[in-house]
């Protein structure tokens, strides 16, 4: 038999070059000095860690391994960020619906705390805790009982009614925060529960989670 021939189908083998990508291997590009922690946002050399499949600096993968948090001032900004206008797309979305169809949805305010919960989470890269926890009940409540302004004004404007809103601005606020407890005061306890379960919702979603913790590896490697 040929040296040429492959041994089981008798074709000629074909030399593979080295410098032809091999598909069934998985391979990574780096370019030394530009990987960044996703964690601390520094510079990531010597070696890396993938922490929640994130890739984290030395320090960051070492404290996550350790059990500590890799919280830091990048993610907690980046997370308030994301939050804050996921908040904002919240609140429109509610205000329009309400606007546009005269309905109140009250289970909008679930959908007001995930939105929220999850623009915090991505923009700290899965890290969470307390502090993450209160700014999500803080932000969905925020969204939620402000609603109430762009509805207040979008009914008004609907009725044809001209009104100066500037002059009245202070009203709007205090209208926009004591909604939820409006609404408990006229009887509507259903829609308490809901905004309720909404902040819940947003305050389960921001705890803390388990690290999963690889490494560490060299980096270019």
């Amino acid at each position: 038999m040929s040296d040429n021939q492959d041994v089981v189908s008798g074709a000629p083998a074909t030399a593979v070059s080295p410098n032809v990508p091999q598909f069934a291997t998985a391979e990574y590009a780096h370019i030394p000095g530009t990987e960044r922690c996703r964690f601390c946002g520094g510079a990531v050399s010597g070696e890396y860690f993938r922490v929640n499949n994130q890739m984290a600096c030395s320090k960051c993968g070492a404290e996550a391994k350790a059990g500590q948090p890799t919280d830091s001032h990048v993610a907690f900004a980046r997370a308030l960020a994301l939050g804050a206008g996921a908040a904002v797309l919240g609140m429109s979305i509610y205000a329009g619906f309400v606007i546009a169809t005269g309905i109140s949805l009250g289970y909008l305010a679930l959908a007001v705390g995930w939105l929220v919960a999850k623009g915090m989470m991505k923009g700290s890269n899965g890290v969470g805790g307390t502090r993450y926890q209160i700014v999500a009940v803080v932000l969905t409540y925020l969204a939620i009982s402000m609603a109430a302004i762009p509805i207040a004004i979008g009914l008004v404007m609907k009725s044809g009614r001209t009104v100066d809103w500037g002059a009245h601005i202070d009203t709007l606020l205090m209208l926009g925060i004591a909604s939820p407890f409006m609404a408990i005061a006229r009887g509507r306890v259903l829609t308490a529960i809901i905004v309720f379960v909404g902040l819940s919702i947003a305050f389960r979603l921001t705890a803390a989670k388990p690290m999963a913790v690889d490494g560490p590896f060299p980096v270019g490697a």
